[in-house]
């Protein structure tokens, strides 16, 4: 093997970078991403590809752009993962290796670089006579490629060790034609010459032979132990400390927490273009259909009914410790599925995505720099604009079966759509009650016939420094929820109206990104719900808006750290008809308000660590409602 990799352009290069002589660096691998089905962003953009993502929900979207190379105008949700390959160009010829900068040759700094071997003393110069007997035998044989143009520069020096390895070129050129040849094609005085150049470059010959070797041996091992050669393992681990104070009155304040979730996703290819993503995930965080055990319970911050507040983390399930298809319960860090989507080309502009368990950002890009659960912003306020939010789009467990394409309409804009249904695995909606009025299948039943979304995006890059984002949803509920996960008025959206009167959605948003110079960036977002009763017996209506604007850091004090400081208003009822309230009973309505300051520190390429803590001013609404903060210390590990 070793004498391809010598004869050849690219094993040239491969040979002096195990030889040390050669400062290059592991590209990137490209990964097919939390990880969520947005876009790759390209060098221009703003946000750091952290991995994956965070989740493969954060790293989905960059999946899709595999598939067609023309998105990589977008901004990716996804943080990628930092696991790099050994790329060197198949380009390069050995004439251009002689030239690039080599950690044994003079550096070109007027400053004298530190001497670490002795061979370093003593490059070839071409005056020396096995410089020159060198380029007879490159000139004879062609042993060598040469520069483009097919000219061998014998006017420069080289380092012992390069010397050496375009001498082994040579040696295995001259043995495969004499193995191989008729006739004598081998000059005598070539073979002297060759031997004395043996004898005087033989310490390293013998290195360069022995870190091929060593490099065949590894190289070996490596494919006989590969985990597969169409899919890539990658993960994430989030273990976190959570303390709040405040919220309701009378109500004490709960201890601090600590909770974990953990991420396995398996990126499968099969035409070198598509994208099977399979994502596993456990989590010990508590709730189910009644919020027990869940910090927003104890602030007295939560719906009566699957736990929904304005104090929830980013890196938690909409509906922790529950099923909430069949609302039966899931045990603490018991293993779920929470991904499989399937994203496959089928036209130079066009990508379709179907799958099983799937979000809306998982095809969405989420344009905010504040979005990535394990890497980014702490709450579930600051990541997403809410019109994503709806239906469950981003539950955390893969909750909806969806189909939807990816139309690349230039290089700056794009067009997504898709379908969810939650419960397209149940044939029938369950005739029994959790709830007057409520299934026990409280989404229904069906592809089509119970609790579905139809969801757009265009996505506009008008500029370099601009990222925009254009949502549109329409949602048809079983039960009167939003879907949200992000306030505890999410449960009851059409206030003093039967917890089982279905309802429709109609909502909007946008979100801008305008970086103002590659380490700062201001992001943030606006959107409407307009929710109406879908019953005929019932007439009511309610309009609900929310907005943040924040401020990015890239590379604050230290190369890989950022820090986001933002403030907003979470969703709050800014108008209502028929039959639906304003003001639930019993509550003194107020504008709510959201504060937020974080900063993720890297330790290394694989663990990050982030303290922030978030301040809510007239929680859910409701003046009764003490000013609550939350702290929370994350530690998030990718691999």
């Amino acid at each position: 093997m070793a004498k391809y990799l010598l004869a050849s352009a690219s094993g040239m290069g491969f040979l002096c970078l195990i030889a040390g002589l050669s400062p290059v660096q592991a590209l990137p691998s490209l990964e097919i991403a939390d990880k969520n089905v947005a876009v790759n962003q390209d060098d221009s953009s703003y946000q750091k590809n952290d991995s994956y993502q965070s989740n493969l929900a954060n790293n989905i979207s960059s999946q899709l752009l595999i598939a067609n190379d023309s998105q990589k105008n977008f901004p990716s949700v996804n943080q990628q993962q930092k696991n790099q390959d050994l790329g060197v160009d198949s380009t390069v010829k050995f004439g251009q290796l002689i030239t690039a900068q080599s950690a044994s040759s003079s550096p070109p700094s007027d400053k004298l670089a530190q001497v670490t071997s002795v061979s370093q003393l003593s490059d070839v110069q071409p005056t020396d006579w096995a410089f020159q007997a060198l380029q007879s035998l490159v000139e004879r044989y062609g042993c060598i490629a040469g520069y483009p143009n097919q000219t061998y520069r014998g006017n420069r020096a080289m380092t012992r060790y390069e010397f050496a390895a375009g001498l082994n070129a040579c040696l295995d050129r001259i043995n495969e034609l004499i193995a191989t040849a008729t006739g004598d094609l081998v000059k005598k005085e070539d073979l002297v010459a060759l031997q004395k150049l043996q004898e005087q470059f033989a310490a390293e010959l013998s290195t360069l032979r022995g870190r091929v070797d060593a490099v065949e041996v590894r190289t070996a091992e490596l494919e006989a132990n590969q985990f597969s050669t169409t899919t890539k393992l990658n993960g994430e681990a989030i273990i976190a400390g959570i303390g709040a104070s405040g919220g309701a009155p009378n109500d004490s304040d709960p201890n601090i927490i600590l909770v974990n979730r953990v991420r396995l996703n398996l990126t499968t290819s099969f035409t070198g273009k598509d994208s099977l993503i399979t994502g596993l995930q456990a989590y010990n965080f508590l709730g189910g259909a009644d919020g027990q055990g869940s910090l927003q319970q104890s602030l007295g911050l939560a719906s009566p009914l699957l736990s929904s507040s304005s104090a929830r983390t980013s890196f938690e399930p909409q509906f922790p410790g529950l099923n909430v298809n069949t609302l039966s319960s899931v045990g603490a860090n018991s293993i779920q599925l929470y991904k499989l989507l399937y994203i496959f080309p089928v036209a130079n502009k066009l990508t379709l995505f179907a799958g099983t368990a799937a979000e809306t950002s998982d095809a969405f890009p989420a344009i905010t720099p504040f979005y990535g659960e394990g890497q980014e912003s702490i709450s579930r306020f600051a990541g997403l604009n809410p019109v994503l939010r709806v239906s469950g789009g981003t539950s955390g467990t893969g909750l909806a079966s969806a189909a939807g394409f990816i139309y690349n309409i230039s290089p700056n804009l794009d067009l997504r759509a898709l379908y969810g249904s939650v419960n397209a695995n149940l044939p029938q909606k369950a005739a029994s009650e959790a709830l007057p009025g409520v299934s026990t299948t409280p989404l229904g039943g069906g592809l089509f016939s119970g609790s579905g979304v139809i969801a757009t995006q265009l996505t506009f890059k008008p500029s370099p420094a601009f990222d925009i984002g254009l949502n549109y949803a329409h949602s048809y509920h079983e039960i009167n929820i939003l879907g949200t996960g992000l306030i505890s008025d999410d449960i009851g959206a059409l206030a003093g109206v039967a917890a089982g009167t279905p309802v429709t959605l109609n909502s909007v948003g946008g979100t801008v990104t305008w970086r103002l110079s590659p380490k700062i960036a201001l992001s943030g977002y606006g959107a409407a719900l307009f929710v109406d009763a879908a019953s005929n017996s019932v007439n009511a209506s309610t309009t609900f808006t929310s907005w943040m604007a924040g401020i990015h850091f890239r590379d604050l004090f230290k190369s890989g750290n950022t820090a986001g400081i933002l403030f907003g208003q979470p969703l709050f009822r800014s108008d209502t008809g028929g039959a639906a309230q304003l003001t639930p009973t019993g509550e003194n309505r107020a504008t709510p308000y959201h504060l937020e300051a974080y900063y993720r520190l890297q330790v290394s390429d694989n663990i990050s660590i982030t303290p922030g803590a978030f301040v809510l001013f007239n929680p859910e609404g409701n003046s009764n409602n003490e000013t609550t903060t939350v702290g929370v210390l994350r530690t998030t590990f990718t691999f």
